[in-house]
């Protein structure tokens, strides 16, 4: 195992952009890894891509698994509508996309072991989302185990660990790691819908938008994003 080496898993969000700065500050070499997965845009992976250029990752590979073949999410079925209407406690939105971190993480332990990575970190956070179950830390700790017995290099006793340096932290916290590691928040995507600027009513768009506000940066916000 080389015990610099991490893969990211890259949305070209601003949460999973931190997380990637965060290992690359940690001394890492830092390998992104990103899906096109059948989502209604590709503004993301866009995103991913440029991110991915700043950040000067080693490597950057887009993996295709179309999600989109079955939908179940307004992400992946365009027959469904994005929600506007704000986080609702308690209640699972419909962008919630059915296993979508079982089959990244799943795929992203498969790379981190071909390529001998120690670490595959994750932007996922558990405070400012909208109860995604696939975000939450009980979920994080149980695959955690899983990863250790369904591999080679865990069986060995060196497994791959899976690292969610944001899970814990408010969305402002996370703007401002963002904006102290330089990343280019104006280059990351967020928005839900794929249209030439932020739509700024969609849970991902209030939520950052929020963040940037309360900080003073709401040049920042999606109404200024292109």
């Amino acid at each position: 195992m080389n015990q610099n080496t991490t893969i990211a898993l890259l949305s070209g969000g601003l949460d999973s952009a931190t997380a990637a700065a965060i290992a690359k500050e940690a001394g890492q070499k830092v390998i992104g890894l990103s899906f096109d997965y059948g989502q209604r845009h590709r503004r993301e992976l866009e995103a991913a891509s440029d991110l991915a250029d700043y950040l000067e990752f080693n490597e950057h590979q887009v993996i295709k698994v179309n999600l989109a073949c079955w939908g179940g999410s307004s992400l992946t079925d365009l027959k469904q509508t994005i929600p506007v209407e704000g986080v609702i406690k308690g209640v699972i939105p419909s962008t919630y996309v059915p296993g979508r971190n079982t089959v990244f993480i799943s795929i992203g332990l498969s790379f981190a072991e071909a390529r001998g990575a120690n670490r595959l970190v994750l932007g996922i956070n558990a405070m400012d989302y909208s109860g995604y179950p696939d975000c939450r830390a009980d979920y994080l700790e149980t695959f955690q185990k899983l990863a250790n017995l369904s591999s080679k290099a865990g069986r060995e006793g060196h497994g791959i660990k899976l690292w969610a340096p944001l899970i814990h932290w408010e969305k402002i916290r996370i703007v401002q790691e963002a904006l102290r590691l330089k990343i280019p928040i104006e280059r990351t995507w967020s928005c839900y819908n794929g249209q030439k600027t932020a739509c700024g009513i969609c849970d991902s768009c209030r939520i950052r938008d929020e963040a940037l506000i309360k900080i003073g940066r709401s040049d920042l916000c999606s109404d200024q994003q292109s």
